[in-house]
């Protein structure tokens, strides 16, 4: 077995619009491509005695325990992989389930889709999974050191990749409220929300947290000297530099004990506490100089550490923090009960796991010495011995809730002291015999205030009620009834979404909203091109969602991008699907018409069940994915008298129509006329029905949205197939004596829809046609033969870039296809695409048309620049008398004829 291809899939996707991180792998499986299961002796076995917790997978009954029953009976070795890459990964900390197979057109090739946590370790999992199964198939067995070593590598690429605690717990919540969140690509930094609305945070620093208060937090003594200015008990003590300054700051502070840690310092890295030798304290000293150049001096006041958070604020939870310990039962020694310890499953390294495993270091030593005791020492029955000097949970802690027990003068003080430090969120270390009592009683005092604080501790204590910590951090960010997701408009179909995009996005911007859209000439927001070339990708539609002025989203969405990552969001308020057609076939084991409906339905059905998917009633395969959606339903159709079109209308529903020659909006038995279509520049003086369908459909997406019919009708007015507007799609230019049109028409659909407008030109029609390399032979040849009823003169050329095809071989396959219609047009070969429409242009005849359907669109208008056309262009032309319009019987045929195009 041998792995083509590994894809990553981040968002709704063709497999799933529900699992939405999934490794998809075609598989070939070379000489075991007519193989099963049950071909392979003792193969459930071998599963079995390799990974013994496959015994509890189910298969196609659905039944626990199932799988391996199913592999002696006869499964797809791919299911067998399937299997295998979620038990790896669930093994290694990273629970999935999901998964999926499918054959494709090639022989022995097959698809393997599974669930993931962690991409790089997905990606791990399908190596590892290959090789293991391949090891039991052809030996029988998978050697247990590799598959230690699997594991061991899943693991590590697991901890590697997991977001540290605090911000977990964080990022959980925001998803129960059903916050939007993406990891950004600078400083472990997390976005929550979209666009205008969006927040971030980092670890625990909001967006909101000030960069004054982080600065005070950060310097320890500034604090304390602000703390104490404003009658907060802090400890007493001093700021160093230099070891000849440590004696004059034992003396200042009082004598000993005392504690030494660095100024800079966190995570109790450099803390020594409770000194009460020389000695000691010049050892102190060097531990704390290692990490800050300056070094606090402090008096020691015994008592508990406790950790007070507060959150916009209010005290959200206490924690009374332990340090690292063991506890001996008069049997182990010092190490064995510290190996017993980290056995804990609660403990991991770093912050993995709730808590973190104890290890022996300098303070561990110097407090072993203080006692006169080894690893080696025995502990007397419930004697607790002390690794750690400080608590912090980091090291080894343990951490106890006391929220309930504070003090309300020490809850009052602990609110007043990040409203001082001007922190929204804080962390406060204090020291006291007896949280349950006010400071000042107890002689207890504020020891730290931290940004940034960890919300382990809290929301996992060692012992007590869990706390959630992350649930007032939300709505400090966005406070109850306030929103987190701009409207979201995804776009797809065959043909005509770039220009509906770029008209929905027209029509938006009459609100004065800022406006972010995607399409196949560029990222745009407001009227500025962020990024130019094709980007309809989810990675396009990220750069918009995670913009901060943007206010609406509305994003082409193509095929490709779709099935190579899925979409760029989780969800959208309205799913438009204009239509399916026979394009890219054979591309990305997409091998049927039916298939691509499949895959664009994916954007109808991820549309909210409070939202819309906006689906062309025309069109059968766009109409039938209705059934598949949890929004509501808004058809679009050229015709009124469409049977599902007055079947929803009559039962209440939305639709948009185009009848006695205007764009109209349907809302039960209500009317609503926007406008006649020859009113309308995109439709050319409804010349052009693909227009009038593209037209429709971006009106009735804006008027789900609330957008008045007014505004719609203004848009609309305003909104020209023009080269700044939609630069390739039917961009109609006057150069005197004839006119050419320029159109990114490029698959036998789009050729019909431009039938519509072609056919009725009055005079001779040339086409300089072509298509991409890339589609399938047949495709070629039905291009030829729609163009030779569509041209009186036809010259072929073809892209720059033939994507893989031999030159020449395209341009014959067309040939071909003119030549099976009949070959009526007149037709030659010119495969240079500038040499073609130089030459169109140069033979064309008085009151000719030159159709270009050019792989470089910019290019062509260059080309048509440089011959200086009349100012008046496409609507203008016809308004002008230079264009015929077509008579309201005309428009109908073409209607029949053509799908929505642009």
């Amino acid at each position: 077995m041998r792995i083509l291809k590994t894809q990553t899939l981040r968002g709704p996707n063709y497999w799933s619009t529900r699992y939405h991180q999934l490794i998809v792998i075609r598989l070939d499986l070379e000489d075991l491509a007519e193989t099963s299961t049950c071909d392979i002796p003792d193969l459930s076995e071998a599963l079995l005695k390799t990974l013994p917790t496959l015994a509890e997978h189910r298969c196609t009954s659905g039944q626990s325990g199932d799988f391996l029953q199913q592999v002696t009976d006869g499964l797809d070795l791919v299911q067998v992989v399937k299997h295998v890459a979620l038990e790896l990964q669930t093994l290694a900390g990273m629970a999935v389930g999901f998964g999926r197979t499918r054959g494709t057109s090639a022989k022995g090739v097959q698809q393997v889709v599974f669930e993931y946590i962690d991409e790089q370790a997905g990606r791990y999992a399908a190596r590892a999974a290959v090789r293991l199964c391949t090891s039991l198939i052809k030996l029988g067995q998978y050697p247990l050191d590799e598959l230690e070593q699997d594991l061991s590598d899943l693991r590590d690429l697991w901890t590697d990749a997991a977001l540290g605690p605090s911000t977990q717990t964080i990022i959980r919540e925001a998803e129960a409220k059903g916050i939007p969140w993406v990891q950004l690509r600078s400083r472990a930094m997390i976005q929550l929300g979209q666009g205008v609305y969006q927040k971030r945070i980092q670890a625990t620093l909001s967006s909101q947290t000030g960069v004054l208060g982080v600065e005070l937090a950060c310097d320890k003594e500034g604090t304390k000297r602000i703390l104490q200015d404003a009658g907060v008990p802090v400890p007493r003590g001093t700021v160093i530099h230099y070891l000849d300054e440590l004696e004059e700051a034992v003396e200042t502070v009082g004598g000993f004990p005392i504690v030494v840690k660095p100024l800079d310092g966190n995570h109790g890295r450099g803390i020594t506490i409770n000194i009460d030798s020389w000695s000691q304290a010049e050892s102190a000293y060097d531990a704390a100089r290692a990490v800050s150049k300056g070094v606090i001096v402090e008096r020691f006041y015994r008592g508990r550490d406790h950790r007070v958070l507060v959150i916009n604020g209010k005290v959200v939870a206490v924690a009374e923090r332990i340090p690292a310990h063991v506890v001996g039962d008069g049997e182990s020694t010092v190490e064995d009960l510290i190996a017993a310890t980290n056995r804990d499953p609660r403990r991991g390294e770093g912050h993995e796991n709730i808590l973190t495993r104890i290890e022996v270091d300098r303070t561990s030593w110097q407090l072993l010495d203080q006692k006169g005791y080894t690893l080696e020492t025995v502990l007397a029955k419930d004697e607790i011995c002390y690794l750690r000097a400080t608590a912090n949970l980091s090291t080894g802690g343990i951490a106890i809730d006391r929220t309930d027990e504070i003090h309300p003068k020490n809850l009052w003080l602990a609110q007043r002291v990040a409203k001082i430090i001007s922190l929204d969120i804080a962390g406060i270390d204090i020291v006291t015999e007896d949280i349950t009592r006010p400071l000042r009683e107890t002689d207890g005092v504020v020891v730290e205030v931290n940004a940034a604080p960890g919300f382990r501790m809290h929301f996992s204590p060692s012992e007590g009620i869990p706390r959630n910590v992350a649930e007032p951090l939300i709505d400090m960010l966005f406070p109850p009834g306030t929103p987190t997701r701009i409207p979201i408009i995804a776009l797809t179909g065959t043909n005509g979404k770039t220009t509906t995009t770029r008209l929905t996005a027209h029509i938006f911007k009459q609100t004065q909203k800022v406006i972010g859209y995607t399409t196949t000439d560029g990222v745009y927001i407001s009227d500025y091109l962020v990024e130019p070339g094709d980007n309809t990708g989810p990675q396009s539609a990220q750069m918009i969602l995670q913009d901060p002025t943007v206010e609406i989203a509305v994003l082409e969405t193509a095929r490709g991008g779709i099935l190579r990552s899925g979409l760029g969001f989780d969800s959208c308020d309205v799913g438009v699907v204009l239509n399916v057609a026979a394009d890219h076939l054979g591309l990305g084991d997409i091998d049927t018409v039916e298939e691509m409906a499949h895959l664009k339905s994916v954007v109808a059905e991820a549309a909210r069940p409070n939202g819309y998917a906006v689906l062309n009633a025309d069109d059968p395969l766009v109409a039938a994915m209705a059934q598949r959606v949890q929004a509501q339903v808004a058809y679009f159709s050229m015709s009124p008298d469409n049977e599902l079109v007055q079947a929803h209308t009559q039962q209440g529903g939305l639709a948009a129509v185009y009848e006695n020659g205007y764009l109209s909006i349907l809302k039960g038995d209500w009317v609503l006329r926007i406008e006649q279509a020859e009113n309308v520049p995109l439709t050319m003086m409804g010349r052009a029905p693909f227009m009038i369908a593209n037209a429709l459909a971006a009106s009735l997406t804006a008027f789900t949205q609330g957008i008045s019919i007014e505004a719609i009708r203004q848009a609309l007015h305003t909104f020209q197939a023009s080269v700044d507007q939609t630069p390739g799609r039917m961009n109609l230019f006057n150069l005197g004596r004839f006119h050419a049109l320029i159109d990114y028409a490029h698959n036998p659909a789009s050729y019909e829809a431009l039938a519509g407008f072609v056919n009725n030109w009055p005079g001779t029609c040339i086409g300089v046609i072509g298509g991409p390399g890339d589609r399938r032979d047949e495709d070629f040849v039905t291009l030829g033969k729609l163009a030779d009823g569509m041209f009186d003169q036809i010259l072929i050329k073809e892209d720059d870039d033939t994507r893989g095809r031999p030159r020449g071989e395209a341009a014959d396959l067309i040939l071909e296809g003119i030549k099976a219609a009949g070959g009526q047009s007149g037709h030659r070969i010119l495969l240079n695409e500038v040499e073609a429409i130089h030459a169109a242009l140069n033979e064309a005849p008085d009151d000719s048309l030159v159709v270009i359907l050019p792989e470089s669109v910019q290019r062509a208008i260059d080309l048509i620049k440089e011959r200086q056309p009349m100012a008046t262009e496409n609507s203008a032309a016809i308004a002008n008398g230079t264009v015929p319009t077509l008579t309201a019987t005309e428009i109908a045929d073409a209607s029949a004829l053509a799908k929505s195009k642009g």
